[in-house]
């Protein structure tokens, strides 16, 4: 299991098992403790299947929460914060619960720096993530989910989980791109 991955599933079940939020270890690489960006980590669940004739198990997002610029010390940091976040405080999930452990899965995306979109035929959804923008109210759609395989699908997602009404409101764009870790 990928490091940055091991972290983010350490400070969850620490989490959910006693309260308590983890320090970083201190067997971690330099560069958890040192670089800074921002992060986001999606904690998906495997559900068994209820139909004898579909063998796949079923995967459900269970949360995800992020930053999309550093918020704290170092990379370890932002993964343990946004990773106990993501298990209990993802608005359209309740908490995760100890029983659930043994079927999660993690993903940790580590995000490169946003850039100002000026054309938007610089945008592909495959490739980068979106932030969309107007005064207070933003949204982020992470890059390569399933599902979104246009740029314009991209930018209406983004905007409803901002708030943002497309005809209405004038918009500002910013792409980033991700390291991502399963």
């Amino acid at each position: 299991m990928n490091a940055y991955v091991s972290l983010a599933k350490l400070a969850v079940e620490n989490y959910v098992r006693k309260k308590k939020i983890i320090s970083p270890p201190g067997d971690l690489s330099k560069e958890f403790l040192t670089k800074k960006s921002g992060v986001f980590v999606t904690i998906c669940k495997k559900e068994k299947p209820r139909n004898l004739l579909r063998s796949e198990p079923k995967i459900l997002l269970r949360g995800c929460i992020g930053t999309y610029l550093p918020t704290k010390e170092n990379i370890a940091e932002e993964i343990i914060s946004n990773a106990i976040a993501a298990a209990t405080e993802d608005y359209r999930f309740g908490p995760i619960q100890e029983k659930e452990l043994p079927q999660l899965s993690y993903t940790v995306y580590i995000l490169n720096k946003p850039e100002l979109v000026k054309n938007i035929k610089e945008l592909n959804p495959k490739k980068y993530g979106i932030i969309v923008k107007n005064g207070l109210k933003s949204g982020l759609l992470l890059p390569s989910l399933r599902g979104v395989n246009t740029v314009e699908k991209q930018i209406f997602i983004a905007c409803q989980k901002g708030g943002i009404n497309l005809q209405k409101e004038k918009i500002i764009i910013y792409k980033f791109t991700v390291e991502k870790y399963e």
